[in-house]
């Protein structure tokens, strides 16, 4: 994706905040586990900066495992929602701001955290910004995220396929690799040079949709939201059509999330 892109993309969220926060779904739990394991810190009274923390879906999780959080997400009504969402937790601050340009005033914390959200900030600027507010031996967490496909996904996805390229945004190949064989970051990470030790950490969740809460999730997705509007409402009426034309009205989707856990170097 080019510069150009990421930024018209990455603004889409902000556009449809209130929709975000209903539309998307939570972490799983067993992730944050592996996350405090994999970094060898104890999460109660950790201070962790959260880049891009979105309405604070993961932002939960950590907060109610008595993390000390400082939330930077460059969306305004996002970090609105995020507010109203974390306000019973008094450990964490929500900072409206891009994180590239975030002052954090000399503070220094013991972690970087980014869920779904690394991939949307300044690539020449992001790892040497995480560097800069870690303590020596902070570590740097991220996940990147995938729609997966195991053995006996859902036949909906090709299906659906068939819709995306007819309307020009097929965008992938198909059929779609499994996920032990989608790729992590661990090159992008040693190459920066700000970084070593690096662990990845994989996790599959399923999750089962309606059409109207599939439609609404597909209609968060930033890709989604540039369509030329005709196109998007042809797709999103195609996915009504397949999905309450099944028995029980629902599809399965798997997702994949890839934790990366790495090191502050020297």
């Amino acid at each position: 994706m080019n510069e150009q892109r990421r930024i018209q993309r990455a603004r889409t969220f902000d556009e449809v905040a209130e929709l975000y926060d209903r539309a998307r779904t939570g972490y799983p739990e067993t992730l944050f586990d592996a996350l405090f394991a994999m970094a060898e810190i104890a999460p109660a009274g950790a201070e962790i900066v959260e880049a891009g923390c979105g309405t604070g879906q993961a932002t939960v999780s950590l907060a109610r495992r008595g993390c000390r959080l400082v939330c930077v997400e460059i969306g305004a009504n996002l970090a609105r929602i995020a507010r109203r969402n974390l306000a019973k937790f008094p450990l964490v601050t929500v900072v409206t701001a891009p994180f590239e340009d975030w002052d954090s005033r000399g503070s220094a914390f013991d972690m970087v955290f980014a869920a779904s959200a690394w991939h949307w900030i300044d690539p020449s600027v992001r790892y040497a910004r995480a560097a800069s507010v870690l303590r020596p031996a902070g570590t740097l967490a991220f996940t990147t995220w995938a729609h997966a496909f195991p053995p006996g996904f859902d036949p909906f996805f090709s299906q659906i396929q068939q819709c995306y390229d007819a309307i020009g945004h097929g965008g992938i190949a198909w059929p779609a690799p499994p996920p032990e064989e989608i790729g992590d970051e661990r090159i992008e990470i040693e190459g920066s040079g700000f970084f070593d030790t690096v662990r990845i950490a994989h996790f599959v969740s399923t999750i089962e949709f309606t059409a109207e809460e599939y439609v609404a999730l597909m209609n968060t997705a930033s890709d989604h939201r540039l369509m030329e509007p005709d196109k998007r409402e042809r797709l999103f009426a195609e996915m009504r059509r397949l999905i309450n034309a099944r028995p029980g009205g629902r599809i399965r989707k798997h997702n994949l999330r890839i934790l990366h856990v790495a090191r502050r170097g020297r």
